[in-house]
Order: structure tokens, then sequence, then C-alpha cells
């Protein structure tokens, strides 16, 4: 399997999806911007979307993927397709029994997880009834999320990564079709997040049926091979959420703020452009390729995987980390401020935005190094270091908040991501599987380098064009388009004269197998 050009398919397609995704936030925050019934919402979709990040990103893959190669592998595909049906019957019997407590403990569920709702009763009680609808999706998502394992572990990525482009398109058409009909739009949009996990569902069925992988129900039984898939899982799955966690917190925290939810809100949505193409679509694709080589006996070549996985991640999320740092208020000006998102929320969103773009490469790494434990059937390691950063979220998110306000929760989040990825960088190199080449120690500067020489350009170019940024949205996102699409350009030049990357070397990246 070719690393690069797998994770270009993956990453392909989350980009798509990502730009959907856009789409879409442009339009809730003009039908919703960020009043009570967006924050109401925002909480509702907090629960689907950290599910949906936790499972179908890649981190549901770091106990499934190991046991499903290794069965496929060593016993054949009758095998590993039994052990799949096995995991699905147990994990549709554990989502079930999830499901309908959190739909008759939803108020109390609200209470935890929006505290400073409780001052306002009808902003509780619409999340309350936001959630009830939102979080079946769990249900079908987490099922889908098994789908895509099996496809990963196949070498089949793309129908797992065009999985959420439905839910943006769902909610898309929610927005255009049934949100003017309803006198509350959260309840449109909540239907339309519904309704996205079962089409979802659909599609990876119908994928893994094209594959020879039909998987049929089966009596739930605590088999050795589930028992083993549970130790895995629950670490694997709570250190691969470990991002999705803190922004929980993060959150539950602004809830004690008017508008605080919105705003992070439309923030996260930003840096999860690059976060969802480059790292996770790593992530997805690193997996399975160190656990065969693993398995292999090849840690000379596990090894090299994970030095060129960080490389091309560093070369894609730094400059994309320094621009989001750069011009954080152009960005969110022309994506959002129109209809009920004002230039006051433009200003908060965009002081949240540059907060986040200083983590976002601690977001992209720890996607990279996560794995390099799951594929050696290590998940304790990661959780340790994941609930440790998480303590560090919450004391650092509510210290902070004391004093600057929500500002505080971006920095929490961001001082987190970088505490765990230094402790999971530290006990990989110390445990001996992972350590810098000659070729990373000379592209990583120089792609630090290249960086800030796009930075100044965007930052010089931003104050030229900031009068265009005022035009109408088709006027003012084409400038905003050129802007990158310069920045994009400065950058490929500065690679290209410092030796960071040069057009020969990822031809050849491309075409290695």
């Amino acid at each position: 399997m070719n690393l690069l050009r797998s994770a270009a398919t993956v990453g392909g397609t989350t980009f798509l999806s990502r730009i959907l995704g856009f789409v879409r936030d442009m339009m809730v925050a003009s039908a919703i911007g960020s009043g009570p019934i967006a924050d109401a919402f925002f909480v509702a979709f907090r629960f689907p979307n950290m599910f949906r990040s936790i499972f179908a990103e890649g981190a549901f893959n770091s106990a499934f993927v190991p046991l499903f190669a290794k069965r496929l592998e060593g016993e054949g595909e009758a095998s590993a397709k039994r052990f799949a049906e096995e995991a699905t019957s147990a994990l549709l019997f554990a989502l079930l029994v999830l499901t309908i407590l959190a739909m008759v403990f939803m108020p109390a569920l609200i209470h935890v997880f929006a505290p400073g709702f409780g001052d306002d009763p009808q902003k509780h009680v619409w999340a309350v009834e936001f959630s009830r609808i939102t979080f079946p999706y769990l249900l079908f998502i987490s099922l889908t999320a098994l789908q895509a394992a099996i496809l990963n572990s196949l070498g089949k990525f793309f129908a797992g990564a065009a999985a959420p482009v439905i839910l943006n398109v769902t909610m898309i058409v929610a927005l255009f079709v049934f949100v003017p009909l309803s006198e509350n739009p959260g309840f449109a949009l909540s239907w339309g997040v519904a309704s996205a996990g079962v089409i979802q569902f659909i599609w990876l069925t119908y994928a893994c049926h094209r594959a020879g992988m039909v998987l049929h129900l089966r009596r739930p039984r605590l088999t050795p091979d589930v028992k083993r898939l549970v130790k895995l899982g629950i670490p694997g799955i709570i250190a691969g959420g470990i991002g999705q966690v803190n922004l929980t917190v993060g959150t539950m925290i602004a809830t004690l703020q008017a508008g605080a939810v919105s705003w992070l809100y439309y923030a996260d949505r930003i840096y999860q452009l690059p976060l969802g193409v480059v790292g996770i679509a790593i992530g997805v694709v690193l997996l399975p390729d160190l656990s065969r080589r693993l398995r292999a006996k090849d840690d000379a070549g596990a090894h090299r995987s994970l030095n060129r996985a960080l490389e091309f991640s560093m070369l894609l999320t730094v400059p994309a980390a320094v621009a989001l740092a750069v011009i954080p208020y152009d960005i969110i000006k022309v994506l959002f401020e129109r209809g009920r998102f004002l230039s006051a929320d433009t200003h908060a969103t965009a002081i949240a935005l540059g907060i986040y773009a200083i983590g976002l490469p601690a977001f992209v790494l720890n996607k990279v190094f996560s794995p390099a434990f799951f594929a050696r059937e290590n998940t304790w390691t990661p959780l340790k270091f994941a609930g440790f950063s998480v303590a560090v979220n919450v004391v650092t998110s509510f210290v902070l908040f004391q004093f600057i306000g929500f500002p505080g929760i971006a920095w929490g989040t961001t001082i987190a991501a970088w505490t765990n990825t230094v402790q999971l960088g530290f006990r990989l190199w110390r445990q001996g599987h992972f350590a810098p080449d000659a070729q990373l120690k000379q592209r990583l500067p120089l792609t630090l380098l290249s960086s800030a020489g796009m930075g100044a350009a965007l930052w010089v170019g931003s104050m030229y064009l900031e009068p265009a940024f005022n035009l109408h949205f088709i006027a003012s996102v084409s400038v905003l388009a050129g802007l990158i699409a310069g920045g994009l350009i400065v950058y490929a030049g500065f690679c290209q004269f410092t030796g960071a990357a040069r057009l020969s070397d990822l031809r050849s990246a491309v075409r290695r197998s």
C-alpha cells in the first residue's frame, strides 16, 4: 500500500466534506447566529459530533483494525468475517442500551454537559429536545465506523472517508428545505443530523457488500475475541478521541458565558479542515500500514513510515496553522458575518481561531503518534496520557476562564493538545519505536522557515486587501480565496528554494509502492 497515495484519497474526500461543512456552517450561522437556539443546538450537536470523531475518524480502528488484520492475514477471510460479525453484534447491543439510557436521562446529561443552561430554562429545554433527536445518530455512526474499519483493513478507504459528506449534504438539504418551514430551526437541523446517520449506515453497508463483506447479526456473546476487542477498544477510543473530549469539556465551561458555545464552535469548524484533511487522513491510513509491517517484523519499514507520515503531515499542517493565526479575522468575517452573525461575533470567533491555530500541529501529531501504539496493541499508554491531558485541559480552561473568559477555554484545549503530543512522542522515542531520521531532521526546520515566509506574505496581502473583504459575498470569498492561493504559491516557492519539499520528491513518493 502506498501511504501517501492512500492518505491523499482519504484527505481529498475529507477535504470535500469539510468544504461542504463550511457551506453548511455558513448557512447555519446565517439562520441561527449565536443566540439561544444556536447554543442549544450546538450542545446537542456536540454529542453526535464527538462520537463521530471518536468512532468514525480513526479511534475505533485503534482496537478493531489490528485484530481484524491479524485474522485476515493469519486465518483467512472467513475467520476475519466471523470476528467482524461478533464485534458488530456486541457493539449494537451496547449501543442500544446506551441510547435508551441517554434518551431517558437526557435532562440530567444536559445539566452535566451544559451547566450554564440552568439559568435559562428555555435553552435547557431546547437542548434536551434537540439532543433526544440527534443522539440516535451515535448508534448508526458507530456501526458505520466498524464497516469503514473493515474496508480500511482491506485497503479500501474511499467509502468510509466519503461518509461525512453525507452528513453535510443532508444538513444542507434541511437548511434549504425544512428550516424555512420551521418555527424553530433547531428542530429541522436536529432531524437532519438523525437522518444523516441512517443514510451513512446504508452507504457503508452497500460498500461492504461490494467488497464481499456482508455481515450477518449473531447473538451477542462475550467471546474471547470480543473481550480482547473491548480490552483494547475502551482505552483506544478514549485516547483516540481525546481532542473531542477536550472540546466537550470546553463546551461545558463555555455554557457559563452567553454566545461562547457558538463562537468556539465556529472556530472549531475552521481548524477542523486541516486537521481532517491531514491529521485524520494520515492516522486512518498509517494504522493498517504499521500493523502489517509490524506483523511482518519489518521494524525498519515501520520506523520509516512513521517518519514520512510526520514529515508529510507537518509539511501541510504548519503552513495551515500559520495562516489561521495570521488572518483569522478575515477568514471568519468572509465566511460567517451575515444574517444573525454580527461583527462582534466575528471578533470573538477570530480570537478563538487564532488560539486554536497554535495547537493545530499538536492535534495532527497526536493522530500520527497514536497509531504507533495502537499497531502494537498498546492502548493503555495513550489512555494514561490522554487522561492527564484532560486534567490539564479542565484545570487550565477553568482557571483562565475566570480571568479572560472564553479565550481561556481555547487556550486550555491548545495547551492540553501539546501536553499530549510531548508525552506520546517522548514515550515512543524512549521505547525505541521512533527517532527522527536524517531526512526529517533536515526538512522540518525548513518547513518552519517556509511557513514563516508565507505567513509574512499573507499578513502584507491581508492589509492591502482589507477593504475588499467588505464587498458582497461572492466577491469577498473570491478575494479571500485569491489571498490563500497566493499564500500557497509563496509557500511552494519557499519549499522548493529551501529544500523543505521538492516537486520531484513528491512525484516519486506518489509513484513508489
